[in-house]
C-alpha cells in the first residue's frame, strides 16, 4: 500500500486513489486486476477533475422547462446546460452503465456487481445527482429489459447499455402518482390497448418523474378490467415526446426541490401518449421490483459516496486549517470526529457491497437457471437495510462535515450545502425509512431467515403482533445492519491482516463493533483516548499498522 495520504497538499483529485477503503473493497471481493484497477484510476481521475469541476457550474445553472413555445404549442423541452452535457457524455463513454452489461475495452468480461457498483460510487463523490440519479435508472431499466422482455425491445436496450452519446437512451420509472405515494396498488394511470399488438395509450398524471425527458421511461399503469391493487399492475416502456403527437403528453413543470437540483423531476400527465407493454400483463410490479432493488443498491452506494466526499472535504480541511496554534487535525476531539466519520464511511461501505455481492450472486444464479434461495433470502433483506441505513448516515455526516468547516461550509460557495441538500433526498428515494424497514420485517417474516447472533430479535418478532413488529421494525433494521457491517469489517481485517500483514483495517472492525454492538459502561467514558498517534494516522490517512499484537480486535457474540 501506498504511504499515508498528505491530505494538505493534495493537487489534484482522483477520487479512486483517495479512497482506499474501495480500492480494498473491490480487490477483496474481486481479486487483483490491474486492467479494471487502470479503468477506475482513469475514472476517477476524470471525476476528481473535469466532472467535479462541470457539477460545480450545473449546480448553479440547473435544467429548465419549456412546456409551451411562443405560440403556446405544447413542446416539453427541458434545457440542459453545456457542462452537464458533457458531463454526460463522459460518464457514459467511460462505461458508468455499459461495463455491467458488455465488456469494457480491452477485457474480455463485464463488470461484476461490485465492480460496476464501485465505479458508480465513484461517480456519487462528485455530488451531481443529475448524473447519479439518471445513470441509475438506466442501469434499472436495462436489467428489466434484459431479465424481462421477449425481443421486442431490443433497440431500447441497446441505447440503454449504450456508451456513445448519439446511441445512448437514459431511463427512469414513473412510480409516484399523488394519491399512491408509497402505496403503488393506489395508482390510476391506466393503459388502453390500440389494434397493434403490445402497443397501448397511457391516460393519467404521475407526479414525480425524475429525468422526465427520458427516452426509455418505465411506467407502471392499469389495463382495462385488471384487478384493483399491485396484482392488476403492467409495466410499459414510454420513449419520451413523439414529435407527431406532443399533446399526447404534457410536463406540467419541475419541481423545485431541497437539493439535486441538476435532475429534471417533473409532474406528467399523459394524454393518449403511445407505450409498449413490458414482458407479461399484470406483471408490472413483480418487474420494476426486481428494478427497485437495483435502484436501491445504487441509492445505497450513492450514499456511500456521499459520505466519501464529506469525509474527503473534512479531512482536507483539517489538515489546512490551524486553530489556537495547532493544526485541526491535531486536535483530540477532531480526531475523534474524523475517525468516526471514516469509520461509519467503511461501515456503509461494508454493507453496502456485501448487498451487492448477494444481489450479484443472485443474479448469476438466474441467468445460470438456479434461483440460488440463499443470496435471494440475504439479498432481499440486505438491500432494505443498506438503503435505509447508509441514506441516513450520509445525511448525518454531510451535516457534520459542514459544521466542521464551520461558518465558511454554510455559504453556497462551498460544496457543503449542496452535499448536505442532496443528501437529504437518500432516505426518500426508492422508498422512505420506515418503508425501508417494514421491507425488512416482511422479508425475515416470509423468509423466516436467521442469522446467527440475530435469533432472539427475530423469534421475537416473530410472536409478535402485527403492530408490536411494526414499532420494532427499525430497530431491527439497525441491528441487522450493525452485526452485518461489524462482521464483514472483521472479515476484511483478517483479510487484510493474512495478506498484507496490516492492522489497519483490525483497527477500523474494533472502532465499529465497540461503537455500535458493545455496551460500555459510563457511555464508554474512560480515563483516556483509546486511539495511538499510529492508529489515527493509519485510519484517517490510510497509513499501514504493524501487527506486532498490541491491536485489540473486538468479536462479535453469537
Amino acid at each position: 500500500m501506498a504511504d499515508p495520504i498528505e491530505y494538505g497538499s493534495i493537487e489534484s483529485r482522483n477520487y479512486w486513489a483517495l479512497d482506499r477503503a474501495l480500492q480494498l473493497t473491490v480487490r477483496r471481493r474481486c481479486g487483483e486486476d490491474d486492467h479494471r484497477d487502470e479503468l477506475l484510476e482513469a475514472f476517477g481521475a476524470l471525476l476528481g477533475t473535469t466532472v467535479t469541476e462541470n457539477a460545480d457550474v450545473v449546480e448553479d445553472n440547473p435544467p429548465e422547462l419549456d412546456t409551451y413555445d411562443r405560440r403556446g404549442e405544447v413542446v416539453n423541452e427541458v434545457t440542459y446546460h453545456p457542462a452537464h452535457r458533457e458531463n454526460e457524455r463522459l460518464v457514459y463513454e467511460q462505461g458508468v452503465i455499459a461495463n455491467l452489461f458488455d465488456a469494457p475495452p480491452g477485457r474480455d468480461e463485464p463488470f461484476g456487481h461490485v465492480e460496476h457498483f464501485a465505479q458508480f460510487c465513484l461517480m456519487d463523490y462528485t455530488s451531481s445527482v443529475g448524473l447519479s440519479c439518471p445513470a441509475a435508472m438506466t442501469g434499472g431499466a436495462a436489467l428489466v429489459l434484459e431479465k424481462f422482455d421477449d425481443g421486442t425491445l431490443e433497440d431500447y436496450y441497446d441505447a440503454l447499455t449504450a456508451r456513445t452519446d448519439e446511441e445512448l437512451a437514459t431511463g427512469a420509472m414513473f412510480l409516484t402518482e399523488k394519491q399512491g405515494g408509497s402505496d403503488v396498488g393506489a395508482n390510476e394511470v391506466r393503459a388502453e390497448p390500440t389494434d397493434s399488438d403490445g402497443v397501448y395509450e397511457l391516460y393519467g398524471e404521475k407526479w414525480f418523474c425524475s429525468n422526465v425527458d427520458s427516452e426509455a421511461a418505465l411506467v407502471l399503469a392499469r389495463r382495462p378490467e385488471a384487478p384493483e391493487g399491485t396484482d392488476g399492475l403492467s409495466l410499459f416502456l414510454y420513449p419520451g415526446v413523439d414529435e407527431g403527437d406532443r399533446d399526447a403528453v404534457l410536463f406540467r413543470r419541475l419541481k423545485d426541490k431541497l437539493g439535486t437540483r441538476s435532475v429534471p423531476t417533473g409532474e406528467v400527465a399523459f394524454r393518449g401518449a403511445e407505450a409498449y407493454l413490458v414482458g407479461e400483463p399484470e406483471s408490472g410490479f413483480k418487474y420494476m421490483s426486481e428494478m427497485l432493488n437495483m435502484e436501491r443498491l445504487y441509492n445505497a452506494v450513492g450514499s456511500v459516496g456521499a459520505i466519501g466526499r464529506s469525509l474527503l472535504e473534512s479531512k482536507v480541511h483539517a489538515y489546512d486549517r490551524e486553530a489556537f496554534g495547532d493544526l485541526l487535525a491535531d486536535q483530540p476531539l477532531m480526531r475523534r470526529d474524523l475517525v468516526d466519520m471514516a469509520v461509519t464511511h467503511e461501515s456503509a461501505m461494508a454493507a453496502t457491497f456485501e448487498a451487492a455481492a448477494q444481489f450479484g450472486a443472485r443474479e448469476r444464479a438466474l441467468a445460470d437457471g438456479d434461483r440460488d434461495a440463499d443470496a435471494y433470502r440475504l439479498m432481499r433483506v440486505l438491500v432494505p437495510v443498506a438503503k435505509y441505513r447508509t441514506a441516513r448516515d450520509a445525511v448525518d455526516v454531510a451535516s457534520y462535515a459542514m459544521e466542521i468547516r464551520g461558518g465558511d461550509g454554510y455559504v453556497e460557495d462551498s460544496v457543503h450545502p449542496r452535499l448536505l441538500r442532496n443528501a437529504q433526498v437518500l432516505p426518500i428515494w426508492e422508498g422512505p425509512s420506515n418503508v425501508m424497514a417494514l421491507d425488512v420485517l416482511r422479508a425475515m417474516l416470509a423468509e423466516a431467515a436467521e442469522l446467527e447472533g440475530l435469533a432472539d430479535a427475530f423469534d421475537a418478532i416473530a410472536t409478535m403482533d402485527r403492530a408490536g413488529a411494526q414499532l420494532e421494525a427499525k430497530e431491527l433494521a439497525d441491528y441487522i445492519f450493525d452485526v452485518t457491517a461489524g462482521v464483514v469489517l472483521l472479515e476484511r481485517a483478517q483479510w487484510r491482516l493474512e495478506t498484507a500483514e496490516d492492522a489497519r483495517e483490525a483497527i477500523v472492525a474494533d472502532w465499529f463493533v465497540r461503537r455500535e454492538l458493545a455496551a460500555p459502561d459510563a457511555r464508554g467514558i474512560t480515563d483516556g483516548a483509546d486511539l495511538s498517534e499510529e492508529a489515527f494516522q493509519a485510519v484517517v490517512r490510510y497509513g499501514t499498522v504493524e501487527p506486532d499484537g498490541q491491536v485489540e480486535t473486538a468479536a462479535v457474540d453469537d
